[in-house]
Order: structure tokens, then C-alpha cells, then sequence
């Protein structure tokens, strides 16, 4: 066993993992499901009311955000992706050896790696591409659709081969957990969330439909990016594409 398999963060992603045997930690049979909100009666209540002018920009991609299933065949452009992966993974500034990003991390670690895969991207092959953060440049890994098998590995949501792009984010997990041990696959968990939430209201600011992906066969999806599971596994996917 390796020193990340001692973890109990790396424990627990090897314990919650999907495959086809098995839905692992799909369901706790026995535990009883909670109160949608939670609200305290006896307190005393002040009332909130939100400033004027919350109708664009920031706050319109806010409440217009859902989770979007349904494309058309259109492709989206070049540039909209890198506006995509800018939100979500755009280096800021430099401090020191640390690339600071529009997403925050722990301890500004940035365990997270990104992966796309283009469907129908003007201006881009199809493929699944790398992206190089440092350079903000994609790296071709394989050329080619690979809808039909991301879809297969998201436990057949047919809608992830329909996206026109779909961005896979990965998790280099020694990068955090050497520094926080145990406790950083939370922290590892709140980044991907953070990555993906940007990548989510940049897509609702540019008219785009999204939708975050968290269900799907673990070595399935890691192999098809090439991460052995140990030091590297895919923790949160994204599939982006032209609203119907």
C-alpha cells in the first residue's frame, strides 16, 4: 500500500467509487432523509432586501443557473470554450511558485487538472485535449469523438454525448493531501466544486447550457484520461453545449 493509500481522504474516494458490480455509497439503506431547510421558530427574524440593480451580469447568471440536459447539434466556438476554462482554471497572477486562478484552493495548491473533451468546437478537431494552465494552451491526447464512451463511463447519461464539449476535471491528490493529510480530499471536493461553479456562470453569461456531472464509473472515466486512480482520479465533470 502507498503512502496516499494510508490516507483516509484517498480511503474514502477509493470507498465511494462507482463501478458496474456495484453503485458504492450510491444509497445508506436505514438512513432516514432529512428536512429540506432548516428554520429556528423561536428566533427573532430580521427581514432581507436585496439592493436594486441585480438584473445583469453577475447577479442575472446567478439566478438564471440550472442544470442544463438538453442541446442543440450546433457547435460552440473556440473562444467560448477558452472562456469556459479561463472561469474556471484562468491563471490571475504569480506568487512565487503558486499560479493564482479564478477558482480559489486550499493553501493555493490547485490540485485540480482539466481535461475536454471536444465534440463539436469551431476551430478545435475533435478530441480529447489537456489543458496546459501555464500556457493556456489544450494539448491533443486523442484525436477523435469520445462522446459515446464519456457517456458510457457517466453511467449511460445519454446527454453527456449530446454536449458539444464536456470538461473533466481530475484531481492530482499528493499535490494537497502531502500538506493537509487527511482532511484534504475536502478540501480537494470544495476546489472541483469552486472550478466548476465558475465554468457554470460563465456559461449562462454567454447564452451557453450546462450541467454538472458527479455520477459515473470511477476506472471507467479515469482511464479514459489516463489516471491510474492512485495518484490521480477524475472528481467532477461538466457538459457544455447550445441550449435547445
Amino acid at each position: 500500500m502507498s503512502d496516499l493509500e494510508k490516507n483516509a481522504g484517498h480511503r474514502y474516494y477509493r470507498e465511494t467509487m462507482f463501478d458496474r458490480e456495484q453503485l458504492i455509497g450510491h444509497r445508506r439503506p436505514g438512513i432516514a432523509p432529512a428536512a429540506h431547510t432548516k428554520t429556528l421558530p423561536e428566533a427573532e427574524k430580521h427581514k432581507l432586501t436585496l439592493p436594486e440593480g441585480l438584473d445583469n451580469g453577475l447577479w442575472r447568471a446567478l439566478a438564471r443557473r440550472r442544470s442544463r440536459r438538453r442541446y442543440r447539434k450546433e457547435p460552440i466556438t473556440d473562444a467560448e470554450l477558452a472562456a469556459l476554462l479561463w472561469a474556471a482554471q484562468g491563471v490571475t497572477a504569480e506568487a512565487g511558485p503558486f499560479l493564482l486562478r479564478t477558482a480559489p484552493s486550499a493553501g493555493a495548491l490547485h490540485p485540480l487538472e482539466t481535461y475536454v473533451a471536444a465534440n463539436r468546437v469551431d476551430g478545435l478537431a475533435p478530441g480529447l485535449y489537456h489543458l496546459d494552465v501555464r500556457g493556456f494552451a489544450l494539448e491533443l491526447m486523442e484525436e477523435g469523438h469520445i462522446g459515446e464512451r464519456l457517456a458510457r463511463a457517466a453511467i449511460h447519461q445519454e446527454f453527456v454525448n449530446r454536449a458539444a464539449a464536456v470538461v473533466v476535471f481530475s484531481a492530482v491528490f499528493r499535490r494537497c493531501m502531502a500538506k493537509y493529510g487527511d482532511r484534504a480530499m475536502r478540501y480537494i471536493c470544495m476546489d472541483a466544486g469552486h472550478a466548476c461553479e465558475n465554468l457554470l456562470l460563465a456559461a449562462e453569461d454567454l447564452g451557453l447550457a450546462a450541467c454538472p456531472v458527479a455520477a459515473f464509473f470511477d476506472a471507467e472515466m479515469n482511464g479514459i484520461v489516463n489516471a491510474d486512480g492512485i495518484e490521480e482520479g477524475v472528481v467532477y465533470l461538466a457538459a457544455v453545449g447550445r441550449p435547445e
